[in-house]
């Protein structure tokens, strides 16, 4: 029988063309798209529900019951023509993608017979079914489109889907088909801008249609869900009170509320004498208690009418986001595809592509020494010790405290008015500290100077120590001490220096490879190429490290094993005042304070003052000059360690770690270099054709939605 469809006019037609248009170019794989789904378990009536909405005679063969899911479109058009096509599922092989894509066909009707040989037809090409042999899966996830043009037809789309159930068939389907179909219809389901029509027959308890029970749970707020009850006409009497109660809203309450249909038997279909329309609504006007219903909640005309409503303010609802969201996956999509890079065939593409990396590699090193972090607040921001510069300047006054807290075994002592100042280490607390602060580098610690504990100097002693000193190294000079006890309380008196000046610059060492490191996960996305980057950096790097520890070693070998030397003015004017200070304080009482003139000491008492003992001056002269040199030297030494090490070797200068990955040093890499580390393999140029093919999909779906 070959059922003509009503004329329908559901929603604004262009809206509905370019969604349709949207699922022809398979955008539906990544876009959410507004749509009308019937839904059921099988032997629902679903597919008579489908027949009464869109006049089409849907095979009543059970061998071609829905086992993939039906994509139905009418539109207007000047002239008749009706259309099959098939858009493959993503999951399937690109063979099966292929062979579905390049299948098609025309008719000139759409009878009972050729609908019938339409759906053998995809059964087989889809290669589900029990004719397929043993073994072939029962349904399938790729989408049977049917077009239907006509002069007198008004645009609507309704997608059917397979028929879900709980009790598999031998020979027929199996647990897997039953997982398999509830996934694929809980897919459909869960597009939030899918509007869903639950159809459920009236002699089935409610309660225990899983269908409704996932509309629920999926649309709570139940704006998209549309109940409709079936085969009314099999209630048993009695029962038909509550199907009363849910058409009313009585009970188990939708927001777009229930319909209720009464779809035709296979033997008044046969019969030719009444038609659908005119059979249901003889029986929805004479058969009580039915004919109670207010007209509006029954039969398939009514139903359409409802539908009219409700995808009109749905579809134009979800329209702008559909297109938002095609922007944004099509900006993703293009983001993914730059951090690709081009395609790196030959060297002289990988070459360019790593010379591009290089640069913003660079300039990222410049914002970075420059401290304009604002030109790249990602990488920056996601961790300050991203902020190499200042780290660094961090670290460096951490090293100058430590040097003058902790750098020297004794404390000076305090002489005359300087014993009165804040004189050093007296005011620090007692105990130990560490050399190390920064320790994110498991790659190079095997170079890095360990974390050793320092203790803070003795407060008091050094008079003592020196007198010890000098006592063992007495010869026969006269009136003075060995040359070689300078040096020696120089290198006693400074031996924790090797330590603090290793620490400091290990770890920056570990800050400038924890940035290099961040900033090339940063630039590079592709793995392979990091790794490669990374593995081909690492001897460099490493040789800028070692020069780094190499020249603090020649640092502390000159201040501490060679001979005591500075032609520093300082170092003279410090020993003159503490000589002065001293000489001051062996007075004492003897300084007579004249008004106007300061403090003055007659000549008597100048030249009869009592004179130490010959070791205990020299012990104090030893003590002064180590005092005034020691203070000089930690300062040269702190400042020699900053400027030459930290700062020209490892951040500022022009040959620093920071500097290595850059155009030159991609210039010098040879054609297996540049293959190694930039080469792509076969899954990243897939990988970046699928990113193209997907662009280019999302392009073509900007311009349908213009």
């Amino acid at each position: 029988m070959n059922i003509k469809p009503e004329p329908l006019s559901l929603v604004d037609s262009s809206l509905l063309e370019k969604i349709d248009a949207l699922f022809a170019c398979n955008v539906g794989n990544d876009v959410d798209l507004p749509q009308l789904i019937v839904v059921g378990q099988q032997s629902s009536g679903k597919s008579s529900v489908l027949e009464g909405l869109t006049g089409l005679p849907f095979p009543r063969d059970s061998s071609l019951c829905t086992r993939f899911a039906t994509q139905i479109i009418f539109r207007r058009a000047s002239r008749k023509r009706i259309s099959a096509r098939i858009i493959p599922s993503k999951d399937s092989a690109c063979e099966h993608q292929e062979k579905m894509k390049n299948w098609g066909r025309e008719l000139t009707e759409l009878d009972p017979e050729s609908f019938a040989g339409i759906m053998r037809e995809v059964i087989d090409l889809m290669g589900v079914g029990p004719n397929q042999g043993p073994g072939s899966p029962a349904f399938s996830k790729d989408v049977l489109v049917l077009e239907i043009a006509d002069p007198t037809q008004e645009h609507f789309s309704v997608i059917d889907v397979p028929g879900t159930f709980k009790r598999t068939t031998q020979g027929l389907t199996t647990k897997d088909d039953i997982a398999l179909v509830d996934n694929m219809v809980k897919g459909y389901m869960t597009n939030p801008r899918s509007v869903m029509l639950t159809v459920v027959p009236c002699n089935a308890d409610i309660a225990t249609q899983e269908v409704v029970e996932q509309a629920e749970d999926l649309d709570p707020t139940g704006d998209r869900t549309l109940g409709v009850l079936t085969k009314p006409d099999l209630v048993d009497k009695g029962a038909e009170k509550d199907i009363l109660d849910l058409v009313e809203g009585k009970r188990h309450k939708l927001k777009l509320g229930w319909h209720l249909l009464r779809n035709p038997g296979q033997a008044e279909l046969a019969s030719h004498s009444k038609s659908r329309n005119e059979l249901e609504e003889a029986f929805f006007k004479n058969v009580a208690p039915w004919n109670n219903l207010e007209g509006e909640v029954v039969g398939v005309k009514s139903l359409r009418g409802r539908l009219q409503g409700i995808l009109a303010s749905h579809i134009r609802k979800e329209f702008p986001k559909v297109k938002s969201d095609v922007q944004s996956k099509l900006r993703a999509a293009e983001k993914k595809l730059k951090g690709l890079g081009p395609a790196r065939e030959g060297p002289i593409q990988q070459r360019q592509y790593l010379m591009r990396v290089a640069g913003e590699f660079q300039d990222i090193v410049s914002s970075a020494i420059g401290a304009q972090y604002s030109s790249s607040p990602d990488f920056f921001d996601e961790n300050n010790n991203h902020r190499v510069s200042t780290r660094a300047r961090q670290r460096a006054e951490e090293f100058s405290k430590l040097m003058t807290d902790a750098g020297h075994r004794f404390d000076f002592e305090g002489i005359g008015e300087e014993a009165d100042e804040s004189n050093e280490g007296l005011l620090k607390a007692e105990g130990a500290t560490t050399t190390r602060s920064f320790v994110e580098s498991d790659d190079i610690e095997d170079i890095l100077s360990m974390d050793y504990e320092v203790q803070y100097p003795y407060c008091e002693g050094i008079l003592d120590w020196l007198t010890e000193l000098y006592n063992n190294s007495i010869g026969f000079e006269l009136g003075t001490f060995s040359s070689s006890l300078l040096r020696t309380t120089m290198q006693k008196q400074s031996h924790k220096w090797k330590h603090i000046a290793k620490g400091y610059i290990s770890d920056l060492i570990a800050i400038v490879h924890y940035f290099v490191s961040g900033l090339l996960h940063y630039i590079v996305p592709d793995q392979r190429v990091l790794e490669g980057l990374s593995s081909l950096l690492s001897d460099h790097l490493r040789g800028k490290y070692l020069e780094a520890l190499e020249r603090t070693d020649s640092l502390l070998r000159v201040e501490l094993e060679g001979t005591p030397a500075t032609h520093n003015p300082v170092f003279v004017d410090t020993l003159k005042q503490l000589r002065t200070l001293r000489q001051m304080e062996r007075l004492g009482d003897t300084k007579v304070e004249i008004k106007d003139h300061g403090h003055m000491v007659r000549f008597y008492d100048a030249i009869h003052f009592h004179p130490l003992q010959n070791g205990e001056h020299m012990t104090q002269e030893i003590h002064d000059i180590l005092k005034s040199y020691y203070l000089l030297a930690r300062k040269r030494f702190v400042d020699n360690v900053r400027m030459q090490v930290a700062d020209d070797l490892l951040v500022t200068g022009p040959n620093t770690p920071l500097k290595i990955f850059s155009s030159e040093f991609v210039s010098g890499m040879t054609d297996e270099q540049l293959d190694d580390v930039a080469g792509e393999d076969p899954n990243a140029r897939r990988n970046r054709e699928a990113v193209q093919d997907k662009i280019n999909l999302l392009r073509k779906a900007m311009k349908i939605l213009r």
